[in-house]
């Protein structure tokens, strides 16, 4: 606006305005630079009387006013530019000059004189932007609210479209849960929705495994503990059955059946038990530094005796000296059982060999005999609780089928590994690796 007024004044000097006010072209450009401003214009001369005004009102006037004078003193130093806040107001005052040539001087542009012939004041309202502004901003607020409208209408529509497949994913669970089925819940389309269910149906068959196999679990050691009570009660009802005349052997001898019977049962409690210690999320290991080798000599002095039964040779060869932080009952467990095992399924005057090795990390174990083998297609079911190869070649040497399951357990608490390797008709080799020191659970 300043730029705009200064452009008139120096029109108003060119026009020579300042002496002859009626100039149509000036009075023109004068009134509308105050239209297109929506203000109020006044050019007021050397004697401060106004020579214009584009409300007609001070014309002919003297005006005395602070500005006015200081500019009419001042000349271009003097342009005064104001906005008043309080009353909405924008003021300038720009002064009216004209540059005259020294007197005396000869060279053009140089040496001139501000002569001030007067000044041009614009007062501007700012009410009809005030007013504008609030048009615009209540144009805005409506604009906004129904956008927001728009926008909560679209996003329920989207929400409501998304939680569909959510919907029918917990309908799905729901029914899973009361026990209506047990079939996979189907997957949407829905990138996310399509995640969890998929997920949910890799838990679902992961709890049937373990439903079912809970399941065998359960039949298999009813079947274990039903077998001897049966058999204890049938020894028991052919003695009643034969009365008091029955011979003393006859009874020594049922009687001697019902303890085995009975010792039979309480190995498979026992190893119930054991296995429930070991199947505990956080089971309690005592370790400790074991020599290892010391450990796996006395587990073959106490079989020893059994091997010589049946002229089955026992050999320990150890390649290198071995401590290891472990928790000794349990791998003397282990050890204990894979020696038996393979002391029982072995050939008569056949041989068992228990090699000792270890590196940095690990030391390891094999058990080798020379017995009658696996089938191929059945080595990856060794491990399974009461799972027997030869069922009744298991019983008639009273094996419960929880041997190896107890063992591979206490290996996995050492965060070990056990392996097999047989071949039919010459022999098994079971391979048990351990840590030296075992790592603290994270």
């Amino acid at each position: 606006m300043t730029t705009q007024v200064r452009l008139l004044a120096n029109r108003l000097i060119k026009y020579n305005y300042m002496q002859d006010p009626d100039d149509p072209v000036i009075n023109a450009e004068i009134d509308y630079l105050s239209n297109f401003n929506n203000g109020r214009l006044l050019v007021v001369n050397d004697d401060l009387m106004v020579i214009k005004d584009t409300y007609g009102k001070s014309l002919g006037k003297t005006i005395v006013s602070e500005e006015t004078i200081t500019c009419l003193k001042e000349g271009t130093k003097g342009t005064y530019a104001y906005f008043d806040k309080q009353n909405g107001l924008i003021e300038l005052v720009v002064p009216v000059v004209e540059d005259k040539q020294s007197e005396g001087s000869d060279v053009v542009d140089t040496d001139k004189i501000e002569v001030v012939r007067g000044a041009v004041m614009l007062s501007i309202s700012m009410d009809p932007i005030h007013r504008s502004l609030i048009k615009l901003s209540r144009q805005i607020a409506v604009y906004e609210g129904l956008i927001i409208i728009t926008i909560l209408i679209i996003a329920l529509m989207l929400a409501h479209k998304l939680m569909k497949p959510f919907d029918k994913i917990t309908a799905d669970i729901n029914e899973v849960k009361a026990g209506y089925t047990e079939d996979s819940i189907e997957i949407p389309k829905l990138t996310e929705a399509r995640h969890i269910a998929i997920a949910f149906n890799s838990l679902l068959r992961r709890m049937k495994v373990l439903d079912d196999s809970r399941q065998e679990f359960v039949s298999n050691v009813s079947h274990e503990l039903r077998t001897p009570i049966t058999s204890m009660k049938v020894l028991a009802d052919s003695l009643l059955s034969m009365g008091e005349e029955a011979p003393v052997e006859i009874y020594r001898d049922f009687m001697e059946d019902i303890g085995k019977e009975v010792d039979r049962e309480n190995k498979i409690i026992g190893d119930l038990l054991t296995l429930v210690k070991l199947d505990k999320k956080n089971p309690e290991l005592e370790v400790k530094s074991v020599d290892i080798e010391a450990l796996i000599e006395g587990v073959l002095k106490r079989i020893k005796p059994i091997a010589m039964q049946r002229d089955i040779e026992l050999i320990f060869e150890s390649k290198r000296s071995v401590t290891a932080e472990i928790d000794e009952v349990k791998i003397s467990q282990v050890m204990t059982n894979l020696v038996e095992n393979a002391v029982k399924y072995n050939k008569d005057g056949g041989s068992v060999k228990v090699v000792l090795d270890a590196d940095h990390q690990n030391f390891t174990v094999k058990v080798m005999d020379t017995g009658v083998g696996i089938p191929e297609d059945a080595l990856e079911h060794v491990f399974e609780r009461f799972y027997r190869v030869d069922k009744s070649r298991s019983r008639e040497i009273g094996g419960t089928g929880l041997g190896l399951a107890i063992a591979r357990s206490a290996v996995l608490m050492h965060r070990g590994t056990i392996d097999v390797d047989s071949k039919l008709g010459v022999g098994t080799t079971f391979t048990v690796k351990i840590p030296l020191i075992l790592a603290a659970e994270k």
